[in-house]
């Protein structure tokens, strides 16, 4: 299978229209337990300039064991970058929708501690669903952009900036929840996690008003 490499190419041409592009993705929409995640990265003329960072891809192209080197890299290379989160509670009150757009407005909105004026830039959001305008972001320029965390580099770098800091809080959420093997599923469906809800019940972090007995199982 042939990996595409995530260029500039769109931040550029976007970048001759707006002062800045900021890119956003998600991580955790289709796990049991655990919060979503939202990654925000920042992209401005000089910025979109430099080099691609070595290994920059959509984190799910990404091996486990390089994950956190490329983030690294990844939040070096962008102008500025943060992550927003909606815990399960949330999710389970106001559904995954609205729960993603509340989690990239707050990772917009810490971008602002950075000097950063997202009302001046343009958001680039992975997919073809723009979730952030209905849940309050009425004042940004949202354009959805489908597998944008494949070809498009600010994409890439929020997207692996997220998985890291995400599967990171999974894993020290493991600690107090460890029956359910955290730390190897990071909250998903897989065959393990399964069986201990069966054995155990629901958590305070499993998004209980999900159909969870009837979850595929991903891994």
């Amino acid at each position: 299978m042939t990996v595409v490499v995530p260029r500039l190419t769109v931040e550029r041409r976007l970048l001759k229209e707006h002062a800045l592009v900021i890119a956003c993705d998600e991580v955790g929409r289709g796990a049991l337990a655990g919060p979503v995640a939202v990654g925000a990265a920042v992209m401005d003329a000089a910025g979109a300039r430099r080099r691609v960072p070595e290994g920059l891809r959509d984190s799910k192209l990404v091996a486990e064991h390089h994950r956190a080197d490329v983030a690294d890299r990844a939040r070096r290379w962008v102008s500025a970058s943060a992550v927003g989160w909606a815990d399960s509670a949330e999710i389970d009150r106001v559904g995954i929708m609205r729960a993603l757009g509340l989690a990239a407005l707050r990772a917009i909105g810490e971008l602002r501690a950075f000097g950063m004026v997202p009302e001046d830039a343009i958001v680039i959001l992975d997919g073809n669903h723009d979730y952030i305008t209905p849940a309050g972001g009425a004042g940004l320029r949202v354009r959805p952009i489908v597998k944008a965390d494949r070809d498009c580099a600010s994409a890439a770098a929020a997207s692996v900036i997220a998985k890291v800091a995400r599967d990171g809080l999974m894993t020290r959420l493991h600690e107090e929840a460890s029956v359910y093997q955290w730390s190897r599923n990071k909250g998903y469906a897989s065959a393990e996690h399964r069986a201990a809800i069966r054995s155990h019940g629901l958590s305070a972090h499993h998004r209980a008003s999900w159909a969870i007995a009837d979850a595929p199982t991903l891994f």
